[in-house]
This record gives C-alpha cells, sequence and structure tokens, in this order.
C-alpha cells in the first residue's frame, strides 16, 4: 500500500477548501435578501390611478392629466406620456411620489400611452402601461388659406379665414403659433389681424421674384381656449413669377410699367376727374376680365350717365376701380384725367396689360388728388401699412391684437 505525503495531503485539503469557500459564499448570497432592482417589475394596476380610468369614456382634454398612487404602501418614481407621433406630455412630479400632473394641454381626439413606475414600501419596482384617447372638441376652429393655388405677383398677400370669431390675446398668439408660412427663398413675415375671423400674412416687402410659398397649419387637436379647438386646414402652396409693377402718375397722365425694377413700356392714361379721382397709393390686381359692363348708376350717378361693355378689364379694388380700355378717352390719354376713378388707356395698350400682368400684381397710384387706399376693406392694401405698424396687429410679434373690423366695400364698377 503507497502513502501520500503528509504535506501534499494537507496542500490538497487546502485547494479545496479554498475552492468551496466561494460556493459557500456565493451560495449565501443568493439566499439573503434579493436585490429589488434586479427583480422583474410587478404589475402596479392596483396601487395607481390615473384620471382616464373607469367607464371606458375618453379623457377630457379640458383637463390636466394625473396619475395617483392610491395607498401609503407605494410612491410614484417616473412618468412618461407620449402621442401617436411620439412627442412627450411635460409634466410634474410631487416629492412625495403621490402625484404626477400635466403641465401642458393635451390635443383632443389624439391618442396618448401612459408609462408608469413605481416602488412598494420594500423597494421593489412595478410598471403600468395603458393606452388612452381624448375626447375629440365640439367646438372646433376651421381654417382656409387663401388665396387658391396658383403663381401670383410679388404683392400678393396670404389670407386666413377662421370659421369662428376669436378675440382673446392669449388665443390669437396660439393660432398664429400654428399657422405656418415658409418661402424659398426665406423671407421674414408676420401675421396681421385684420378682424376677429381674418388674419393677412406679408413679408416688410414684397415676396421676391420666383419664390415658392407653403402655407400649412398645425392647429389640429390643439387647445385654443375656452372649449375651442384646432380643426381641419388645406395646405396651400403658391409661386410668384417676375417682379412686375405698374406706376400710375395721375400728374403726369402716364404709367410706367416695370419688370424685375426695369421700365419695360409707358402708357398715357387717364385717371379720375375732379369728384372722382383714383385712389393714391399701392394696390394688387384682385381679377382680369376681359370684358365688364359698366354703368353711371352704379355709382350713384343716376340712370342713363353712361352705360357701357368695357373690355381689357384689370380690377385693382373691390369697389369696382380698374385699369381698362378707354377708346372713348384716348384724345385726353397723356394729358388730362376725365375718368370716373379708374385708370383709361387705348385698346391697344390695354390688351397688352391685361395680357402682360398676374392676379397679385403691383399697381401704385401717385399724385391723385384722390383718397388714399384703405389697408384692408377695398381689396389688398396690405402694402400701404407700415411695417412698423404691420407688426403691431400680430398677437406674437407686438403681444397687441386690437384690430379694427373691416366691412367689405359694395362692389360697383367705375369708368
Amino acid at each position: 500500500m503507497s502513502h501520500t505525503p503528509r504535506s501534499l495531503r494537507s496542500r490538497a485539503v487546502l485547494t479545496c477548501a479554498l475552492l468551496v469557500a466561494p460556493l459557500i459564499a456565493g451560495l449565501s448570497g443568493c439566499g439573503g435578501s434579493p436585490d429589488p432592482l434586479s427583480a422583474k417589475p410587478y404589475d402596479a394596476a392596483d396601487q395607481i390611478s390615473f384620471s382616464g380610468d373607469g367607464d371606458g369614456r375618453k379623457a377630457n382634454p379640458d383637463k390636466p392629466l394625473e396619475v395617483t398612487a392610491k395607498d401609503d404602501d407605494s410612491r410614484i418614481t417616473d412618468v412618461t406620456a407620449t402621442d401617436a407621433a411620439g412627442r412627450y406630455v411635460r409634466g410634474e412630479l410631487t416629492d412625495d411620489g403621490r402625484h404626477w400632473r400635466s403641465t401642458v394641454p393635451l390635443a383632443a381626439g389624439a391618442h396618448y400611452t401612459l408609462k408608469v413606475s413605481t416602488e412598494d414600501s420594500n423597494g421593489a419596482p412595478g410598471r403600468r402601461t395603458v393606452a388612452f384617447t381624448t375626447s375629440s372638441a365640439h367646438r372646433l376652429l376651421k381654417v382656409t388659406f387663401g388665396p387658391k393655388a396658383g403663381e401670383y405677383g410679388v404683392g400678393q398677400p396670404i389670407t386666413a379665414k377662421l370659421s369662428r370669431p376669436v378675440k382673446d390675446p392669449s388665443a390669437r398668439a396660439v393660432i398664429e403659433r400654428a399657422l405656418k408660412v415658409d418661402s424659398r427663398p426665406a423671407v421674414e413675415g408676420v401675421w396681421h389681424w385684420v378682424d376677429s375671423r381674418n388674419l393677412h400674412y406679408r413679408p416688410q416687402e414684397y415676396w421676391p421674384a420666383h419664390a415658392t410659398i407653403s402655407v400649412h397649419s398645425n392647429l389640429k387637436g390643439i387647445r385654443i381656449g375656452g372649449g375651442l379647438y384646432g380643426g381641419e386646414a388645406k395646405s396651400l402652396r403658391l409661386t410668384t413669377g417676375d417682379r412686375l409693377e405698374a406706376l400710375t402718375d395721375s400728374g403726369t397722365h402716364q404709367m410706367t410699367v416695370k419688370r424685375n425694377g426695369v421700365p419695360i413700356r409707358t402708357i398715357p392714361i387717364t385717371t379720375g376727374m375732379p369728384g372722382f379721382d383714383t385712389r393714391n397709393g399701392i394696390k394688387v390686381v384682385l381679377a382680369k376680365e376681359s370684358a365688364v359692363r359698366m354703368t353711371g348708376a352704379s355709382i350713384g350717378l343716376g340712370a342713363g350717365s353712361y352705360d357701357l361693355m368695357v373690355y381689357w378689364a384689370a380690377r385693382v379694388t373691390k369697389s369696382g376701380e380698374y385699369v381698362h380700355a378707354a377708346p372713348w378717352s384716348t384724345g385726353s390719354q397723356g394729358y388730362a384725367n376725365v375718368s370716373h376713378g379708374c385708370t383709361g388707356m387705348s385698346t391697344a395698350n390695354a390688351q397688352w396689360f391685361f395680357n402682360t400682368v398676374r392676379l397679385g400684381d403691383i399697381v401704385q397710384v401717385v399724385h391723385s388728388n384722390g383718397e388714399d387706399m384703405a389697408t384692408f376693406d377695398n381689396g389688398y392694401g396690405d402694402w400701404n401699412m407700415a411695417w412698423a405698424d404691420w407688426r403691431k396687429g400680430s398677437a406674437v410679434a407686438s403681444g397687441q391684437s386690437d384690430a379694427t373690423p373691416a366691412d367689405s366695400a359694395r362692389l360697383r364698377p367705375q369708368v
């Protein structure tokens, strides 16, 4: 029988002891209290409630979203609420972890996902995830942009017509921020409240030539105030052509037409006679009518004063001021003002002008004895308002939103 030396046996026992010791230590650790952070979160449905819980009704977007711990044995550690696009809803959690409340309005008719993390009295984590939908708004504010899509002159303002009147400055600011106008090339522009239902948008100067202008609304589902929510709005895309300007000088009886700053034609004209003086100021071509009937009765002269078919007519005011052919006054064109307010020229020149201009092009009248062109109530006189004053009509740019309502003038042709 062989014998193992004592020294080798001692080393073998020691080695085994060293190998066993870590195992014992590991078993000791597993048998003790587990690390709560490593445990799978339990279902915290019984420990919390939120304001959309219960009877299947949709959450009220007029009220904040609230999450509450039901008892003293648990607390809320984290809350995230996101909409269908993944945007977060900001909120505040109380120091004791008992209550969380959203600090921004929810959108109407929107789908949200709410994730709540909790912790029980032993520090074990809990989790609850719920989906809910907010109720649709009963009072919607719809927006209609203008003009129609297409190509326009550089003087064309953008318009927004609201389906309901809005007077509160804070509500107006919400609307303005949601109505987006982007142009390429980029220019600074501002919305101006014409009245409680109409806004106009323009840059400080005319639009750039050959620009692309995109208009859209981010208002859908947004709470505006007073139970009013943003509704649908169809986007709009415009382009501008050359910068075309017609300078009408009533003093010299000449019209100079410029394209991109370069004169391309000088036309002998006649404008309004005394008592029917043409309005001074910047106007925008509103419409083009190859033929229009004009009568003296429409401007208060009485039946039988005149009744004419007028050709190649470009309208520049709602009240009936045109640039048109006036073959009956060619002897006065370039020498005297004999019309009833319109700008008259020869048939050939009127046809050229009609075929050259587009809606939104600029017609500016100077040196007339007439009144100044109104800013809003007789067409697009927007460019006659100084930029500083224009900005005062914006609830966002200046904090002021008081605007004088404008009543549309009655349509009546003038010759």
